[in-house]
């Protein structure tokens, strides 16, 4: 059996300028868009070096709009724009090509992340590390990593990125070291501690955090107290907002 490619990068970029109101060349992916009057669109955009943006794409709805073709999922965009309004005009959008397309599964996994970084990133607030983290787990998901695993990576990385994430190595109420052999819960807001008889949070071990914290998941255990883990820590944070793409995504592979 052919073993699977490494994770390709998009190819190399124009440097994004900013002139004035005016951005050109700033890599993007598009993350939701819908329709706006009768022949736009208003565009959500997750870029490199802005964070998220909303933009409208003038006559992107008309059948031979040159954006029509561009403005999709999961594929590499360089993009420009002008305004100083929260909703910009978007002016220009190339695609760049370079990451194989998502399919299946792993296509439900990418609209579940757009889904995550629409309803948990304010916008026009720059993560560019989480980008990078975006692009890496688009390339994992085309060449078929396990999904579970790439989705829990990617959900600490952005908890940790827009900083709401704890330490998952430190007990907060010691602020000692996390062993692996005691049981934790995990405080949205603060972090792990031993349980208590009453604690209604999942419950995980302290090598399910250690494992998390290095990104291991090799663990049958790691991967299941994680799931529970993060789906808690996420609902706190949505503030009980329902992930549709999630449920869609249980449904079928209980992820």
């Amino acid at each position: 059996m052919p073993q699977p490619q490494p994770p390709q990068a998009p190819r190399k970029r124009p440097p994004s300028r900013t002139v004035g109101t005016r951005v050109h060349g700033q890599p993007a992916f598009v993350l939701h868009s819908y329709p706006y009057k009768e022949t736009s669109l208003i565009v959500e955009l997750l870029t490199r070096d802005f964070g998220r943006v909303a933009l409208i794409a003038k006559g992107a709805k008309r059948p031979h709009s040159q954006l029509r073709g561009v403005l999709q999922t999961f594929q590499p965009l360089s993009a420009g724009w002008t305004g100083k309004n929260e909703l910009r005009t978007l002016t220009d959008a190339d695609w760049v090509g370079g990451m194989l397309p998502l399919e299946k599964t792993a296509l439900l996994c990418g609209f579940y992340l757009n889904e995550l970084l629409v309803k948990l990133l304010a916008r026009d607030d720059a993560h560019p590390k989480l980008f990078d983290h975006y692009v890496a787990t688009l390339n994992q998901l085309a060449h078929q990593e396990s999904p579970p695993i790439v989705l829990r990576k990617f959900e600490t990385a952005l908890l940790k990125e827009t900083g709401v994430a704890a330490d998952l190595t430190r007990c907060t109420s010691t602020r000692a070291k996390v062993l692996a052999e005691v049981q934790y819960v995990v405080e949205p807001e603060r972090g792990p501690r031993p349980v208590q008889p009453d604690d209604t949070a999942p419950r995980v071990a302290g090598k399910t955090l250690l494992d998390m914290e290095r990104e291991d998941y090799r663990d049958a255990a790691t991967q299941a107290q994680s799931k529970q883990l993060m789906r808690f820590l996420l609902a706190y944070h949505l503030n009980g907002a329902p992930l549709n793409t999630r449920q869609i995504l249980i449904d079928l592979m209980q992820l």
